[in-house]
Protein backbone atom coordinates (compact mmCIF):
# COMPACT_ATOMS: atom_id res chain seq x y z
CA UNK A 1 0.00 0.00 0.00
CA UNK A 2 1.30 3.46 -0.94
CA UNK A 3 1.16 6.32 1.55
CA UNK A 4 0.46 9.91 0.51
CA UNK A 5 1.01 12.88 2.82
CA UNK A 6 -0.86 16.10 1.97
CA UNK A 7 0.33 19.10 3.96
CA UNK A 8 -2.27 21.86 3.97
CA UNK A 9 -6.06 21.55 3.58
CA UNK A 10 -6.89 25.11 2.61
CA UNK A 11 -8.99 26.64 -0.13
CA UNK A 12 -7.03 25.16 -3.06
CA UNK A 13 -6.78 21.64 -1.62
CA UNK A 14 -10.42 20.52 -1.93
CA UNK A 15 -10.28 18.95 -5.41
CA UNK A 16 -6.84 17.49 -4.73
CA UNK A 17 -7.99 15.69 -1.59
CA UNK A 18 -11.23 14.53 -3.23
CA UNK A 19 -9.32 13.09 -6.21
CA UNK A 20 -6.83 11.22 -4.00
CA UNK A 21 -9.56 9.73 -1.83
CA UNK A 22 -11.72 8.83 -4.84
CA UNK A 23 -8.82 6.91 -6.40
CA UNK A 24 -7.45 5.52 -3.13
CA UNK A 25 -9.33 2.20 -3.19
CA UNK A 26 -8.42 1.30 -6.76
CA UNK A 27 -4.82 2.51 -6.39
CA UNK A 28 -4.37 1.07 -2.88
CA UNK A 29 -3.45 4.36 -1.23
CA UNK A 30 -3.52 5.61 2.33
CA UNK A 31 -3.96 9.39 2.36
CA UNK A 32 -2.84 11.41 5.39
CA UNK A 33 -3.96 15.03 5.38
CA UNK A 34 -2.42 17.44 7.86
CA UNK A 35 -3.23 21.06 8.64
CA UNK A 36 -3.01 23.42 11.60
CA UNK A 37 -6.81 23.10 11.74
CA UNK A 38 -7.85 19.53 12.49
CA UNK A 39 -11.48 20.52 12.02
CA UNK A 40 -10.74 21.69 8.47
CA UNK A 41 -9.00 18.39 7.67
CA UNK A 42 -11.96 16.43 8.99
CA UNK A 43 -14.29 18.44 6.77
CA UNK A 44 -12.17 17.78 3.68
CA UNK A 45 -11.63 14.05 4.33
CA UNK A 46 -15.23 13.41 5.53
CA UNK A 47 -14.35 10.20 7.39
CA UNK A 48 -13.18 8.36 4.26
CA UNK A 49 -11.97 4.84 4.97
CA UNK A 50 -8.52 5.51 3.46
CA UNK A 51 -8.08 8.96 5.00
CA UNK A 52 -6.11 9.84 8.10
CA UNK A 53 -6.76 13.34 9.46
CA UNK A 54 -4.08 14.93 11.64
CA UNK A 55 -3.29 18.29 13.16
CA UNK A 56 0.04 19.25 11.64
CA UNK A 57 2.61 21.85 12.67
CA UNK A 58 5.09 22.46 9.87
CA UNK A 59 7.53 23.97 12.38
CA UNK A 60 7.54 20.84 14.53
CA UNK A 61 10.68 19.17 13.15
CA UNK A 62 9.99 15.84 14.85
CA UNK A 63 6.41 15.58 13.60
CA UNK A 64 7.39 16.70 10.12
CA UNK A 65 10.12 14.08 9.88
CA UNK A 66 7.94 11.29 11.26
CA UNK A 67 5.11 12.00 8.82
CA UNK A 68 7.42 12.30 5.81
CA UNK A 69 9.08 9.00 6.79
CA UNK A 70 5.68 7.28 6.54
CA UNK A 71 4.99 8.66 3.07
CA UNK A 72 5.90 7.53 -0.44
CA UNK A 73 5.08 11.00 -1.74
CA UNK A 74 4.48 14.34 -0.05
CA UNK A 75 2.16 16.93 -1.61
CA UNK A 76 2.80 20.36 -0.14
CA UNK A 77 -0.02 22.90 -0.31
CA UNK A 78 1.90 25.25 1.95
CA UNK A 79 2.86 28.82 1.01
CA UNK A 80 5.90 28.76 -1.28
CA UNK A 81 8.38 29.98 1.34
CA UNK A 82 7.58 26.95 3.54
CA UNK A 83 8.42 24.28 0.95
CA UNK A 84 12.17 24.23 1.44
CA UNK A 85 12.35 22.43 4.81
CA UNK A 86 9.88 19.84 3.50
CA UNK A 87 11.97 19.39 0.34
CA UNK A 88 15.19 18.97 2.33
CA UNK A 89 13.54 16.33 4.50
CA UNK A 90 12.26 14.56 1.37
CA UNK A 91 15.76 14.49 -0.13
CA UNK A 92 17.32 13.20 3.08
CA UNK A 93 14.61 10.57 3.58
CA UNK A 94 14.40 9.72 -0.16
CA UNK A 95 10.73 10.63 -0.56
CA UNK A 96 9.07 12.20 -3.59
CA UNK A 97 7.54 15.68 -3.38
CA UNK A 98 5.02 17.64 -5.45
CA UNK A 99 4.11 21.33 -5.15
CA UNK A 100 2.26 23.90 -7.25
CA UNK A 101 4.81 26.64 -6.52
CA UNK A 102 7.51 28.19 -8.68
CA UNK A 103 10.97 26.60 -8.45
CA UNK A 104 12.94 28.80 -6.08
CA UNK A 105 16.72 29.17 -6.30
CA UNK A 106 17.04 27.08 -3.13
CA UNK A 107 14.76 24.36 -4.51
CA UNK A 108 16.74 24.24 -7.76
CA UNK A 109 19.93 23.72 -5.76
CA UNK A 110 18.49 20.42 -4.48
CA UNK A 111 18.40 18.98 -8.01
CA UNK A 112 21.68 17.06 -7.76
CA UNK A 113 20.89 15.63 -4.33
CA UNK A 114 17.39 14.63 -5.45
CA UNK A 115 18.83 12.79 -8.45
CA UNK A 116 21.35 11.02 -6.22
CA UNK A 117 18.52 10.04 -3.88
CA UNK A 118 16.53 8.73 -6.86
CA UNK A 119 13.51 10.94 -6.12
CA UNK A 120 11.34 13.51 -7.87
CA UNK A 121 10.85 17.05 -6.59
CA UNK A 122 7.95 18.07 -8.87
CA UNK A 123 7.20 21.79 -8.87
CA UNK A 124 4.99 24.18 -10.86
CA UNK A 125 2.31 21.53 -11.34
CA UNK A 126 -0.80 23.57 -10.49
CA UNK A 127 -2.64 26.08 -12.66
CA UNK A 128 -0.24 28.96 -13.26
CA UNK A 129 2.38 27.67 -13.03
CA UNK A 130 1.40 24.18 -14.14
CA UNK A 131 -1.40 23.74 -16.65
CA UNK A 132 0.02 26.75 -18.51
CA UNK A 133 3.40 24.99 -18.96
CA UNK A 134 1.89 21.66 -19.95
CA UNK A 135 -0.60 23.06 -22.47
CA UNK A 136 1.94 25.46 -23.98
CA UNK A 137 4.56 22.74 -24.42
CA UNK A 138 2.07 20.45 -26.12
CA UNK A 139 1.53 23.05 -28.87
CA UNK A 140 5.18 24.16 -29.01
CA UNK A 141 6.36 20.56 -29.44
CA UNK A 142 3.70 20.08 -32.15
CA UNK A 143 4.91 23.17 -34.03
CA UNK A 144 8.55 22.10 -33.74
CA UNK A 145 7.65 18.56 -34.78
CA UNK A 146 6.21 19.89 -38.05
CA UNK A 147 9.37 21.88 -38.70
CA UNK A 148 7.76 25.20 -37.76
CA UNK A 149 9.66 28.14 -36.29
CA UNK A 150 7.92 29.91 -33.40
CA UNK A 151 8.12 33.70 -33.70
CA UNK A 152 5.78 34.80 -30.91
CA UNK A 153 4.34 33.19 -27.78
CA UNK A 154 2.01 35.01 -25.41
CA UNK A 155 0.26 33.34 -22.49
CA UNK A 156 -2.38 34.80 -20.17
CA UNK A 157 -4.24 33.47 -17.12
CA UNK A 158 -6.70 34.84 -14.60
CA UNK A 159 -8.73 33.63 -11.67
CA UNK A 160 -12.00 35.56 -11.84
CA UNK A 161 -15.67 35.34 -10.92
CA UNK A 162 -18.13 33.63 -13.27
CA UNK A 163 -20.11 36.15 -15.37
CA UNK A 164 -23.44 35.08 -13.87
CA UNK A 165 -22.05 35.87 -10.38
CA UNK A 166 -20.38 39.13 -11.35
CA UNK A 167 -22.34 41.60 -9.25
CA UNK A 168 -19.74 44.21 -8.35
CA UNK A 169 -18.13 46.96 -10.48
CA UNK A 170 -14.65 45.45 -10.20
CA UNK A 171 -15.69 42.11 -11.70
CA UNK A 172 -13.53 40.36 -9.15
CA UNK A 173 -13.89 38.17 -6.05
CA UNK A 174 -11.27 36.22 -4.12
CA UNK A 175 -10.95 32.56 -5.05
CA UNK A 176 -7.34 32.20 -3.82
CA UNK A 177 -4.86 33.86 -1.46
CA UNK A 178 -6.00 37.50 -1.10
CA UNK A 179 -2.53 38.63 -0.04
CA UNK A 180 -1.08 37.47 -3.37
CA UNK A 181 -3.74 39.47 -5.23
CA UNK A 182 -2.99 42.67 -3.30
CA UNK A 183 0.77 42.31 -3.78
CA UNK A 184 0.54 41.13 -7.41
CA UNK A 185 2.92 42.67 -9.91
CA UNK A 186 5.40 44.12 -7.45
CA UNK A 187 8.86 44.19 -8.97
CA UNK A 188 9.60 44.86 -12.62
CA UNK A 189 7.91 42.97 -15.46
CA UNK A 190 10.38 41.68 -18.05
CA UNK A 191 9.58 40.33 -21.49
CA UNK A 192 10.80 40.42 -25.09
CA UNK A 193 8.87 41.93 -27.99
CA UNK A 194 10.01 41.91 -31.62
CA UNK A 195 13.53 41.13 -30.49
CA UNK A 196 13.69 43.99 -27.97
CA UNK A 197 13.81 43.49 -24.20
CA UNK A 198 11.05 45.42 -22.46
CA UNK A 199 10.73 46.39 -18.80
CA UNK A 200 7.70 47.74 -16.96
CA UNK A 201 8.24 48.92 -13.37
CA UNK A 202 5.48 48.32 -10.84
CA UNK A 203 4.47 51.99 -10.74
CA UNK A 204 3.32 51.83 -14.37
CA UNK A 205 2.46 48.14 -14.75
CA UNK A 206 -1.31 48.59 -14.56
CA UNK A 207 -1.30 51.44 -17.10
CA UNK A 208 0.41 49.37 -19.81
CA UNK A 209 -2.16 46.69 -20.53
CA UNK A 210 -3.46 44.72 -23.49
CA UNK A 211 -6.98 43.59 -24.37
CA UNK A 212 -7.49 39.85 -24.77
CA UNK A 213 -10.69 38.30 -26.13
CA UNK A 214 -11.94 34.80 -25.43
CA UNK A 215 -14.80 33.60 -27.60
CA UNK A 216 -18.05 33.45 -25.70
CA UNK A 217 -16.66 35.30 -22.69
CA UNK A 218 -15.71 38.69 -24.07
CA UNK A 219 -12.74 40.93 -23.44
CA UNK A 220 -10.26 41.05 -20.57
CA UNK A 221 -7.50 43.35 -19.36
CA UNK A 222 -4.04 41.75 -19.44
CA UNK A 223 -0.97 42.99 -17.60
CA UNK A 224 2.54 41.53 -17.84
CA UNK A 225 3.87 39.07 -15.26
CA UNK A 226 7.12 39.80 -13.47
CA UNK A 227 9.22 37.24 -15.37
CA UNK A 228 8.46 36.17 -18.92
CA UNK A 229 12.06 35.54 -19.93
CA UNK A 230 13.31 32.57 -17.90
CA UNK A 231 10.82 30.15 -19.48
CA UNK A 232 12.37 30.55 -22.93
CA UNK A 233 14.98 28.02 -21.86
CA UNK A 234 12.48 25.56 -20.36
CA UNK A 235 10.22 25.82 -23.42
CA UNK A 236 13.20 25.37 -25.80
CA UNK A 237 12.46 28.70 -27.52
CA UNK A 238 15.52 30.68 -26.42
CA UNK A 239 15.75 32.59 -29.72
CA UNK A 240 12.08 33.58 -29.93
CA UNK A 241 11.58 37.29 -30.83
CA UNK A 242 8.42 37.76 -28.72
CA UNK A 243 7.64 36.11 -25.37
CA UNK A 244 5.14 37.41 -22.82
CA UNK A 245 3.26 35.90 -19.89
CA UNK A 246 0.46 37.93 -18.34
CA UNK A 247 -2.46 38.04 -15.90
CA UNK A 248 -6.10 38.58 -16.86
CA UNK A 249 -8.68 40.79 -15.15
CA UNK A 250 -12.07 42.16 -16.17
CA UNK A 251 -12.07 45.34 -18.28
CA UNK A 252 -11.40 48.47 -16.22
CA UNK A 253 -9.91 46.59 -13.26
CA UNK A 254 -6.30 47.53 -13.99
CA UNK A 255 -6.99 51.24 -14.43
CA UNK A 256 -8.81 51.35 -11.08
CA UNK A 257 -6.24 49.19 -9.28
CA UNK A 258 -3.55 51.62 -10.38
CA UNK A 259 -5.10 54.20 -8.03
CA UNK A 260 -4.02 52.06 -5.06
CA UNK A 261 -0.58 51.50 -6.58
CA UNK A 262 -0.02 55.22 -7.17
CA UNK A 263 -1.28 56.13 -3.69
CA UNK A 264 0.96 53.55 -2.01
CA UNK A 265 -1.85 51.49 -0.52
CA UNK A 266 -0.34 48.23 -1.80
CA UNK A 267 2.88 48.88 0.14
CA UNK A 268 3.66 46.04 2.55
CA UNK A 269 7.08 47.30 3.68
CA UNK A 270 6.09 49.44 6.68
CA UNK A 271 3.48 49.51 9.41
CA UNK A 272 1.20 52.44 10.10
CA UNK A 273 1.36 53.18 13.81
CA UNK A 274 -2.04 53.06 15.53
CA UNK A 275 -3.79 52.29 12.24
CA UNK A 276 -6.80 51.10 14.24
CA UNK A 277 -7.49 54.70 15.29
CA UNK A 278 -7.98 55.82 11.68
CA UNK A 279 -11.02 55.72 9.44
CA UNK A 280 -10.68 54.67 5.81
CA UNK A 281 -11.23 58.28 4.83
CA UNK A 282 -8.36 59.34 7.11
CA UNK A 283 -6.22 56.60 5.57
CA UNK A 284 -6.73 58.17 2.15
CA UNK A 285 -6.00 61.62 3.54
CA UNK A 286 -2.70 60.33 4.95
CA UNK A 287 -1.55 59.46 1.44
CA UNK A 288 -2.87 62.57 -0.32
CA UNK A 289 -1.39 66.10 -0.49
CA UNK A 290 -2.76 68.59 2.04
CA UNK A 291 -5.50 70.95 0.98
CA UNK A 292 -8.97 72.26 1.76
CA UNK A 293 -10.77 70.23 -0.91
CA UNK A 294 -12.78 67.12 -0.05
CA UNK A 295 -10.99 63.77 0.11
CA UNK A 296 -12.67 62.70 -3.10
CA UNK A 297 -11.67 65.88 -4.94
CA UNK A 298 -8.10 65.56 -3.67
CA UNK A 299 -7.92 62.02 -5.03
CA UNK A 300 -9.31 63.14 -8.40
CA UNK A 301 -6.70 65.91 -8.59
CA UNK A 302 -3.94 63.53 -7.47
CA UNK A 303 -4.75 61.00 -10.21
CA UNK A 304 -5.25 63.65 -12.90
CA UNK A 305 -6.16 62.31 -16.34
CA UNK A 306 -5.95 58.71 -15.04
CA UNK A 307 -9.16 59.25 -13.07
CA UNK A 308 -12.53 58.99 -14.78
CA UNK A 309 -16.09 58.36 -13.65
CA UNK A 310 -15.80 54.57 -14.01
CA UNK A 311 -12.62 54.39 -11.96
CA UNK A 312 -14.08 56.67 -9.29
CA UNK A 313 -17.22 54.54 -9.03
CA UNK A 314 -15.10 51.43 -8.41
CA UNK A 315 -13.10 53.17 -5.68
CA UNK A 316 -16.21 54.65 -4.09
CA UNK A 317 -18.01 51.27 -4.13
CA UNK A 318 -15.35 49.87 -1.78
CA UNK A 319 -16.37 52.36 0.92
CA UNK A 320 -12.90 53.84 1.23
CA UNK A 321 -14.25 57.42 1.45
CA UNK A 322 -16.32 56.54 4.53
CA UNK A 323 -15.78 57.51 8.17
CA UNK A 324 -15.53 53.87 9.15
CA UNK A 325 -12.85 52.62 11.51
CA UNK A 326 -10.01 50.41 10.28
CA UNK A 327 -10.00 47.09 12.13
CA UNK A 328 -6.29 46.24 12.05
CA UNK A 329 -3.77 47.45 14.61
CA UNK A 330 -0.37 48.74 13.46
CA UNK A 331 -0.92 47.27 10.00
CA UNK A 332 0.78 47.89 6.67
CA UNK A 333 -1.18 49.76 3.98
CA UNK A 334 -1.41 46.51 2.00
CA UNK A 335 -2.83 44.65 5.00
CA UNK A 336 -5.45 47.37 5.55
CA UNK A 337 -6.47 47.30 1.89
CA UNK A 338 -6.60 43.50 1.92
CA UNK A 339 -8.86 43.48 4.99
CA UNK A 340 -11.31 45.80 3.24
CA UNK A 341 -11.22 43.84 -0.03
CA UNK A 342 -11.76 40.50 1.70
CA UNK A 343 -15.08 41.88 2.90
CA UNK A 344 -16.10 43.49 -0.40
CA UNK A 345 -14.75 40.84 -2.79
CA UNK A 346 -16.06 37.82 -0.88
CA UNK A 347 -17.40 34.88 -2.87
CA UNK A 348 -20.99 34.55 -1.70
CA UNK A 349 -22.53 31.20 -0.80
CA UNK A 350 -23.91 30.52 -4.27
CA UNK A 351 -21.18 32.27 -6.26
CA UNK A 352 -18.97 30.44 -8.72
CA UNK A 353 -15.46 31.41 -9.73
CA UNK A 354 -13.94 31.08 -13.18
CA UNK A 355 -10.48 30.37 -14.58
CA UNK A 356 -9.57 31.79 -17.98
CA UNK A 357 -6.34 31.02 -19.83
CA UNK A 358 -5.22 31.76 -23.35
CA UNK A 359 -2.05 30.96 -25.31
CA UNK A 360 -1.27 32.77 -28.57
CA UNK A 361 1.30 31.17 -30.88
CA UNK A 362 2.64 32.68 -34.10
CA UNK A 363 5.01 30.66 -36.27
CA UNK A 364 6.26 30.15 -39.79
CA UNK A 365 5.92 26.84 -41.63
CA UNK A 366 6.98 26.25 -45.22
CA UNK A 367 7.28 29.99 -45.78
CA UNK A 368 3.77 30.75 -44.48
CA UNK A 369 2.77 32.68 -41.35
CA UNK A 370 0.46 30.74 -39.07
CA UNK A 371 -1.29 31.32 -35.75
CA UNK A 372 -2.78 29.09 -33.07
CA UNK A 373 -4.98 30.37 -30.25
CA UNK A 374 -5.56 27.91 -27.41
CA UNK A 375 -8.14 28.90 -24.77
CA UNK A 376 -9.37 27.37 -21.53
CA UNK A 377 -12.37 28.36 -19.42
CA UNK A 378 -13.26 26.46 -16.24
CA UNK A 379 -16.11 27.36 -13.86
CA UNK A 380 -16.32 26.28 -10.25
CA UNK A 381 -19.05 24.08 -8.87
CA UNK A 382 -19.49 25.79 -5.50
CA UNK A 383 -17.55 27.38 -2.65
CA UNK A 384 -15.64 24.16 -1.94
CA UNK A 385 -14.92 22.82 -5.42
CA UNK A 386 -13.96 26.09 -7.02
CA UNK A 387 -12.42 26.39 -10.48
CA UNK A 388 -9.24 27.49 -8.72
CA UNK A 389 -9.21 24.40 -6.47
CA UNK A 390 -9.88 22.19 -9.48
CA UNK A 391 -7.18 23.63 -11.72
CA UNK A 392 -4.55 23.86 -8.97
CA UNK A 393 -5.31 20.57 -7.24
CA UNK A 394 -6.04 18.14 -10.08
CA UNK A 395 -2.66 18.48 -11.88
CA UNK A 396 -0.95 17.92 -8.53
CA UNK A 397 -3.04 14.83 -7.81
CA UNK A 398 -2.57 13.38 -11.30
CA UNK A 399 1.20 13.92 -11.21
CA UNK A 400 1.35 12.26 -7.78
CA UNK A 401 -0.47 9.24 -9.23
CA UNK A 402 1.97 9.09 -12.16
CA UNK A 403 4.93 9.22 -9.78
CA UNK A 404 3.51 6.48 -7.55
CA UNK A 405 2.80 4.33 -10.63
CA UNK A 406 6.41 4.77 -11.76
CA UNK A 407 5.37 6.38 -15.05
CA UNK A 408 7.73 9.34 -14.71
CA UNK A 409 11.31 8.18 -15.23
CA UNK A 410 13.13 11.51 -14.85
CA UNK A 411 14.54 12.40 -11.44
CA UNK A 412 15.51 15.60 -9.65
CA UNK A 413 13.74 18.97 -9.69
CA UNK A 414 11.11 18.83 -12.46
CA UNK A 415 8.38 20.99 -13.99
CA UNK A 416 5.73 19.71 -16.46
CA UNK A 417 7.44 20.68 -19.71
CA UNK A 418 8.36 17.18 -20.93
CA UNK A 419 6.05 14.79 -22.78
CA UNK A 420 6.22 12.04 -20.17
CA UNK A 421 4.65 14.49 -17.72
CA UNK A 422 2.42 16.79 -19.73
CA UNK A 423 0.81 14.23 -22.06
CA UNK A 424 -0.83 12.04 -19.38
CA UNK A 425 -1.63 15.04 -17.17
CA UNK A 426 -3.41 16.93 -19.97
CA UNK A 427 -5.20 13.78 -21.17
CA UNK A 428 -6.68 13.10 -17.75
CA UNK A 429 -7.49 16.76 -17.14
CA UNK A 430 -9.47 16.75 -20.39
CA UNK A 431 -11.47 13.75 -19.18
CA UNK A 432 -12.27 15.77 -16.04
CA UNK A 433 -13.54 18.77 -18.00
CA UNK A 434 -10.37 20.87 -18.07
CA UNK A 435 -10.09 21.14 -21.85
CA UNK A 436 -8.46 23.66 -24.18
CA UNK A 437 -10.18 24.83 -27.36
CA UNK A 438 -7.66 25.35 -30.16
CA UNK A 439 -8.16 27.40 -33.31
CA UNK A 440 -5.60 27.61 -36.09
CA UNK A 441 -5.38 30.48 -38.57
Amino acid sequence: MKNILVIGAGRSASSLINYLLTHSVKENWNVTVGDVSLELVKQKTAGHINARAIQFDINNDLQREEEIKRADIVISMLPAFMHLNVAKDCVRLKKNLATASYVSKEMKELDGEAKSAGIILMNEIGLDPGIDHASAMKVIDHIHGQGGVLTSFKSYCGGLVAPECNDNPWGYKFSWNPRNVVLAGQGTAQFIEDGEYKYIPYNSLFTQTETIEIEGFGKFDAYANRDSLSYRKFYDIEKIPTMLRGTLRMPGYCKAWNVFVKLGLTDDTFKMEASETLTYKQLLEAFLPKGKASTKDKLIAFMGEEMDAEVLSKIEWLGIFEDRMIRLKDATPAQILQDLLEEKWLLKENDKDMIVMQHQFQYTLNGKNKKIISSLVVKGEDQTYTAMAKTVGLPLAISAKLILQGRIKARGVLIPTTKEIYEPVLAELESLGVKFEENEF
